[in-house]
Protein backbone atom coordinates (compact mmCIF):
# COMPACT_ATOMS: atom_id res chain seq x y z
CA UNK A 1 0.00 0.00 0.00
CA UNK A 2 1.44 3.39 -1.05
CA UNK A 3 2.21 5.17 1.51
CA UNK A 4 0.43 8.09 1.09
CA UNK A 5 -2.19 6.22 1.20
CA UNK A 6 -1.56 4.67 4.48
CA UNK A 7 -0.85 8.39 6.19
CA UNK A 8 -4.69 8.48 4.76
CA UNK A 9 -6.31 5.85 6.24
CA UNK A 10 -4.92 6.90 9.83
CA UNK A 11 -5.43 10.16 9.51
CA UNK A 12 -8.98 8.67 8.60
CA UNK A 13 -8.82 7.12 12.11
CA UNK A 14 -7.43 10.03 14.27
CA UNK A 15 -10.72 12.00 12.69
CA UNK A 16 -12.93 9.19 13.64
CA UNK A 17 -11.45 9.06 17.31
CA UNK A 18 -11.85 13.46 17.51
CA UNK A 19 -15.09 13.48 16.16
CA UNK A 20 -16.20 10.40 19.32
CA UNK A 21 -14.24 12.40 21.79
CA UNK A 22 -15.61 15.82 20.97
CA UNK A 23 -19.28 14.60 21.27
CA UNK A 24 -18.68 12.58 23.99
CA UNK A 25 -17.03 15.09 26.10
CA UNK A 26 -18.12 18.76 24.59
CA UNK A 27 -22.19 17.83 22.96
CA UNK A 28 -22.76 15.10 25.73
CA UNK A 29 -25.20 13.43 23.33
CA UNK A 30 -22.96 10.52 22.13
CA UNK A 31 -23.17 8.13 25.08
CA UNK A 32 -21.15 5.50 26.24
CA UNK A 33 -23.11 2.57 24.28
CA UNK A 34 -22.82 4.49 20.91
CA UNK A 35 -19.01 5.41 21.49
CA UNK A 36 -18.02 1.82 22.36
CA UNK A 37 -17.20 -0.42 19.24
CA UNK A 38 -18.59 -3.85 19.20
CA UNK A 39 -21.65 -3.00 21.62
CA UNK A 40 -24.63 -4.48 20.96
CA UNK A 41 -27.19 -1.21 22.18
CA UNK A 42 -29.43 0.49 20.28
CA UNK A 43 -29.99 3.14 22.45
CA UNK A 44 -33.12 5.41 23.22
CA UNK A 45 -33.59 8.31 20.84
CA UNK A 46 -31.18 11.41 20.86
CA UNK A 47 -32.13 14.77 20.81
CA UNK A 48 -30.33 17.09 18.50
CA UNK A 49 -28.86 14.68 16.02
CA UNK A 50 -30.52 14.88 12.33
CA UNK A 51 -32.84 16.80 11.20
CA UNK A 52 -35.35 17.81 8.44
CA UNK A 53 -34.14 17.71 4.91
CA UNK A 54 -34.78 17.98 1.25
CA UNK A 55 -31.67 16.94 -1.54
CA UNK A 56 -31.86 15.54 -5.05
CA UNK A 57 -31.55 11.64 -6.03
CA UNK A 58 -29.27 10.22 -8.55
CA UNK A 59 -32.63 10.56 -10.90
CA UNK A 60 -32.99 14.06 -10.44
CA UNK A 61 -36.01 13.75 -7.95
CA UNK A 62 -36.50 15.60 -4.65
CA UNK A 63 -36.20 13.07 -1.51
CA UNK A 64 -37.21 14.60 1.84
CA UNK A 65 -36.38 13.47 5.29
CA UNK A 66 -39.95 12.61 5.89
CA UNK A 67 -40.24 9.69 2.68
CA UNK A 68 -38.11 7.04 5.07
CA UNK A 69 -40.38 8.12 8.14
CA UNK A 70 -41.83 4.30 9.21
CA UNK A 71 -38.79 2.92 7.94
CA UNK A 72 -35.59 1.99 9.84
CA UNK A 73 -32.83 4.46 8.29
CA UNK A 74 -28.90 3.99 7.94
CA UNK A 75 -27.31 7.49 6.95
CA UNK A 76 -24.13 7.58 5.75
CA UNK A 77 -21.63 10.64 4.49
CA UNK A 78 -19.33 10.10 2.14
CA UNK A 79 -18.15 10.94 -1.58
CA UNK A 80 -17.09 9.10 -4.61
CA UNK A 81 -13.52 9.97 -4.71
CA UNK A 82 -12.89 8.49 -1.75
CA UNK A 83 -10.61 5.88 -2.10
CA UNK A 84 -10.84 3.26 0.89
CA UNK A 85 -13.21 4.45 3.19
CA UNK A 86 -16.48 4.94 1.57
CA UNK A 87 -16.44 2.15 -0.42
CA UNK A 88 -15.26 -0.39 2.03
CA UNK A 89 -18.38 0.89 4.20
CA UNK A 90 -20.30 1.16 1.43
CA UNK A 91 -19.51 -2.71 0.47
CA UNK A 92 -19.96 -3.54 3.84
CA UNK A 93 -23.14 -2.08 3.89
CA UNK A 94 -24.23 -4.36 0.70
CA UNK A 95 -22.78 -7.62 2.33
CA UNK A 96 -25.24 -6.50 5.56
CA UNK A 97 -28.51 -6.38 3.17
CA UNK A 98 -27.48 -9.37 1.40
CA UNK A 99 -27.20 -11.28 5.05
CA UNK A 100 -30.64 -9.75 6.33
CA UNK A 101 -32.27 -11.16 3.07
CA UNK A 102 -35.89 -9.71 2.63
CA UNK A 103 -35.35 -7.56 6.08
CA UNK A 104 -33.27 -5.61 4.25
CA UNK A 105 -36.41 -3.99 2.37
CA UNK A 106 -37.68 -2.30 5.58
CA UNK A 107 -34.50 -0.19 5.52
CA UNK A 108 -34.01 2.93 3.82
CA UNK A 109 -30.12 2.84 3.23
CA UNK A 110 -28.63 6.81 2.38
CA UNK A 111 -25.85 8.00 1.42
CA UNK A 112 -25.12 11.49 0.87
CA UNK A 113 -22.67 13.52 -0.41
CA UNK A 114 -20.04 16.15 1.95
CA UNK A 115 -18.67 16.83 -1.84
CA UNK A 116 -20.86 18.73 -3.75
CA UNK A 117 -18.13 20.12 -5.84
CA UNK A 118 -18.16 16.52 -7.61
CA UNK A 119 -20.77 14.62 -6.97
CA UNK A 120 -23.57 15.15 -9.12
CA UNK A 121 -26.61 12.97 -9.37
CA UNK A 122 -24.92 11.25 -12.37
CA UNK A 123 -21.45 11.06 -10.97
CA UNK A 124 -23.56 9.78 -7.65
CA UNK A 125 -25.51 7.08 -9.82
CA UNK A 126 -22.59 5.94 -11.58
CA UNK A 127 -21.05 5.54 -8.47
CA UNK A 128 -23.83 3.14 -6.39
CA UNK A 129 -23.52 1.02 -8.99
CA UNK A 130 -20.89 -1.03 -7.91
CA UNK A 131 -23.14 -1.50 -5.04
CA UNK A 132 -26.60 -2.73 -4.07
CA UNK A 133 -29.26 -1.32 -5.93
CA UNK A 134 -31.56 -0.19 -2.76
CA UNK A 135 -28.94 2.20 -1.45
CA UNK A 136 -30.42 5.62 -2.25
CA UNK A 137 -27.52 8.80 -3.13
CA UNK A 138 -28.02 12.33 -2.69
CA UNK A 139 -26.63 15.09 -3.56
CA UNK A 140 -27.25 18.70 -3.44
CA UNK A 141 -25.65 22.43 -4.16
CA UNK A 142 -23.29 23.05 -0.78
CA UNK A 143 -25.77 25.43 0.78
CA UNK A 144 -28.12 22.82 0.44
CA UNK A 145 -26.19 20.02 1.92
CA UNK A 146 -24.08 22.01 4.66
CA UNK A 147 -27.36 22.62 7.05
CA UNK A 148 -27.81 18.75 7.02
CA UNK A 149 -24.42 17.94 7.36
CA UNK A 150 -24.27 19.88 10.37
CA UNK A 151 -27.62 18.92 12.06
CA UNK A 152 -25.87 14.87 11.89
CA UNK A 153 -22.87 16.53 13.23
CA UNK A 154 -20.95 15.09 10.62
CA UNK A 155 -17.04 16.35 10.34
CA UNK A 156 -16.00 16.92 6.91
CA UNK A 157 -12.65 19.15 5.72
CA UNK A 158 -11.56 19.67 1.92
CA UNK A 159 -7.81 18.81 2.19
CA UNK A 160 -5.40 20.25 -1.08
CA UNK A 161 -3.13 16.77 -2.88
CA UNK A 162 0.25 17.78 -4.03
CA UNK A 163 -1.24 17.04 -7.95
CA UNK A 164 -3.63 20.26 -7.35
CA UNK A 165 -6.62 17.53 -6.82
CA UNK A 166 -8.30 17.16 -3.18
CA UNK A 167 -9.74 14.94 -0.95
CA UNK A 168 -12.02 14.76 1.80
CA UNK A 169 -11.58 14.10 5.23
CA UNK A 170 -15.23 13.43 6.78
CA UNK A 171 -17.13 11.32 9.54
CA UNK A 172 -16.90 7.33 8.78
CA UNK A 173 -19.70 6.00 10.69
CA UNK A 174 -22.83 4.95 9.90
CA UNK A 175 -25.50 6.56 11.48
CA UNK A 176 -28.89 4.62 12.84
CA UNK A 177 -32.28 6.14 12.65
CA UNK A 178 -35.24 4.72 14.16
CA UNK A 179 -38.88 4.66 12.37
CA UNK A 180 -39.40 7.74 13.66
CA UNK A 181 -36.43 9.63 11.67
CA UNK A 182 -34.83 9.87 15.63
CA UNK A 183 -31.09 9.23 16.20
CA UNK A 184 -30.33 5.86 18.33
CA UNK A 185 -26.78 4.77 17.58
CA UNK A 186 -23.63 4.20 14.65
CA UNK A 187 -21.77 1.48 13.47
CA UNK A 188 -18.34 2.03 13.61
CA UNK A 189 -16.08 1.98 10.20
CA UNK A 190 -14.60 -1.97 10.00
CA UNK A 191 -17.23 -2.91 13.46
CA UNK A 192 -17.38 -6.46 14.04
CA UNK A 193 -19.28 -7.69 10.96
CA UNK A 194 -21.26 -10.45 13.79
CA UNK A 195 -22.01 -7.05 16.47
CA UNK A 196 -23.25 -4.72 12.76
CA UNK A 197 -26.04 -7.46 11.99
CA UNK A 198 -26.75 -7.75 15.60
CA UNK A 199 -27.58 -3.35 15.47
CA UNK A 200 -29.45 -3.86 12.23
CA UNK A 201 -31.84 -6.82 13.44
CA UNK A 202 -32.58 -4.62 16.42
CA UNK A 203 -33.30 -1.42 14.60
CA UNK A 204 -35.32 -3.35 12.44
CA UNK A 205 -37.48 -4.87 14.91
CA UNK A 206 -38.15 -1.96 17.30
CA UNK A 207 -40.93 0.06 16.70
Amino acid sequence: MPATRTIRIVLWGLVGLAFIAAVSLGLGWYTTEFSQKGSLDIGKPVAGIGGPFTLTDTKGNKVSDTDFLGRPRLMYFGFTYCPDVCPTTLSELTSYMEQLGDKANELAVVFITVDPERDSGQQLGDYLEAFDSRIIGLTGTKEELDPVLDSFRVYRKKVPLEDGDYTMDHTAAVYLMNRKGEFVGTIAYQEDAKTAMEKLRRLIAGS
